[in-house]
């Protein structure tokens, strides 16, 4: 059996672990051995473990040709949102704003131009200004995650997260301005990065890698000399950081982040992850919740993190979804202290999953 060093990016379900995996810190999260499947994907997305060597049969390297080939999404939701004016509207006015933006961002990088920073907020305000509220803009992102620019969509949407998270938060208006520009700007580096290696199609060597995650000071050095908010410049930077030091590009901890980085952070690594990528589809953002829920709090603020979590989970309730066992059922209560276990109504049953160990929501219909 042949084993080979693959970048998390290219790990598929099925795949089987030859050594064992540890975070920074040496705690083991996977045994030699395991069969990864998405949640083990997640998880080490969530350990920022970029690469693991996996057993690779001879027999399984036409499957691996394959599973390189583009996941359709699997996640869908109501089909009242999907025919909703306010979709329809979003859904048109998506590739625009993202073709702008896209505009914008080079005129940053290959101009020696300010940021026009009233011109990238309109943007976000296009769409803001056609969804009812938060929760809607939840709905919206959801429904719509066919984009193959993933640099531009991911940058537009993490801006579209921190404008409601800096709702949440009750921000001021101009902080919420500041924000979204954070998150609108915050992959700016990625730009500057050689196509061939953004785009590559097959695995990435290690100096590749390490050239994809210079990003963060590459962005940081597109704005420093721009006169914009000094939060902007450090969420550029910063965005890859963790509380317990787990991060790059400067290994910071906690008190030594910028409280914007911190925000962007959580909607950086919650978008990334509800998206589909070539080696999955979206995960079930219920996966995403439990895992940030019960291993978040060492790698993000808790503050900015609980109050994510707790209004995100707001954006579900009345969500028809299917459970690990088949049945398909309504989200009708959170639990304030489980929030991936909400209670479902399967029929005229009401199944409380924080108290049902073995069951968990496997997508959102």
């Amino acid at each position: 059996m042949k084993t080979m060093k693959l970048f998390t990016s290219q790990i598929t379900p099925g795949m089987v672990v030859a050594e064992d995996v540890y975070t920074f810190n040496n705690q083991l999260i996977i045994a030699a051995g395991t069969v990864i499947t998405d949640k083990l994907i997640t998880r080490l997305n969530f350990y920022s473990v970029n690469a693991l060597t996996v057993s690779l049969p001879e027999e399984e390297k036409e499957k691996t040709k394959e599973s390189e080939q583009p996941v359709q999404p699997e996640v869908s939701m109501s089909d009242y949102i999907r025919k909703s004016p306010e979709f329809q509207y979003y859904k048109t006015a998506m590739p625009v704003a993202m073709n702008q933006l896209k505009n914008q961002i080079h005129a940053i990088t290959e101009t020696q131009r300010e940021v026009d920073t009233d011109a990238l907020l309109e943007n976000v305000h296009t769409l803001i200004k056609h969804a009812r509220n938060g929760i809607h803009v939840f709905d919206m992102l959801h429904c719509l995650r066919d984009y193959n620019d993933q640099t531009f969509a991911h940058s537009l949407n993490v801006a579209l997260i921190c404008y409601t998270f800096g709702m949440w938060l009750e921000y001021s208006s101009a902080d919420i301005e500041i924000l979204t520009l954070s998150g609108l700007l915050h992959d700016i580096g990625k730009v500057t990065i050689p196509p061939n290696i953004i785009l590559k199609p097959s695995r990435l060597t290690q100096t590749e890698f390490e050239t994809i995650k210079t990003h963060t000071i590459r962005g940081y050095n597109i704005l420093r000399p721009k006169n914009i908010d000094t939060r902007i410049k450090m969420a550029a930077m910063m965005h890859h950081e963790r509380c317990d030091g787990s991060g790059y590009p400067m290994g910071l901890r906690a008190d030594q982040i910028d409280p914007f980085a911190k925000i962007v952070a959580i909607a950086d690594v919650y978008e990334a992850m509800t998206s589909a990528r070539v080696y999955r589809g979206p995960i079930c953002p219920f996966e995403v919740i439990q895992l940030m829920e019960s291993e978040g709090l060492a790698k993000y603020d808790p503050h900015f993190l609980m109050t994510f979590l707790e209004h995100l989970n707001l954006t579900y309730i009345n969500n028809s979804v299917r459970l690990s066992n088949k049945a398909e059922g309504k989200i009708v209560m959170m639990n304030r202290y489980a929030l991936s276990k909400p209670i479902v109504k399967v029929g005229r049953k009401y199944i409380d999953l924080s108290y049902e160990t073995n069951l968990h929501i496997e997508q959102i219909l």
